[in-house]
C-alpha cells in the first residue's frame, strides 16, 4: 500500500488525534480470522504490529489473497459504505496488535464534524482505490493466461 493510504499520511494530527480518541487495543493470533465477505461491516482496524492478509472468494478454488497489510494501514472500508458489508475477507498472518474502532462512533463523528467526516471520506476513498487496483492486479496474475502484463 502507498504512504498516502496510511492514517498518519492521510489525516493531519488533529483529526488523527479525534480518531484516535476512539481506539481500542486490539490482538489477534495468527490465523485468526478478523472478518469474511458478505457479513455485517461494523468496524475497522488500523495495523500496529503483525500482517493481515485480505483475500477474495473465488468458486471452486481457496480464496485468493489479494493484499497483505502492515503497520499504519487501515484494514476495512466496508464500514463506510452502505450496505455495510465486508466485500473482502481478512486473516491475521502473524501475531496482530492493532487500533480497533467502532465504525457507527466513527460515522457520528463524522456527522458531528463534517471537515473531520470529509477528511475520513477522502482517506478511505483512496485505500478503496488502491485495493480495487490491487484486486485487479491480483487477479490477473493467478487467473489470466499471461498476468497482468504489468507491475503497476
Amino acid at each position: 500500500m502507498t504512504s498516502a493510504t496510511t492514517m498518519t499520511t492521510a489525516l493531519d494530527p488533529v483529526r488523527r488525534d479525534r480518531l484516535m480518541s476512539l481506539a481500542r487495543e486490539a490482538s489477534f493470533e495468527a490465523g485468526t480470522r478478523l472478518f469474511e465477505e458478505g457479513r455485517r461491516a461494523d468496524r475497522f482496524w488500523i495495523v500496529r504490529t503483525g500482517t493481515i492478509a485480505l483475500d477474495l472468494r473465488v468458486p471452486g478454488r481457496r480464496p485468493a489473497v489479494i493484499e497483505t497489510l502492515g503497520h499504519g494501514e487501515l484494514v476495512g472500508w466496508s464500514w463506510h459504505f452502505p450496505p455495510h458489508l465486508w466485500q473482502l475477507g481478512a486473516e491475521a498472518m502473524s501475531p496482530v496488535r492493532a487500533w480497533e474502532f467502532d465504525a457507527a462512533s466513527v460515522l457520528a463523528l463524522c456527522e458531528e464534524d463534517p471537515e473531520f467526516g470529509r477528511a475520513i471520506a477522502l482517506w478511505v476513498g483512496r485505500v478503496v482505490a488502491q485495493r480495487l487496483h490491487a484486486s485487479r492486479v491480483r487477479l490477473l496474475d493467478l487467473y489470466a493466461p499471461y498476468g497482468s502484463g504489468s507491475a503497476e
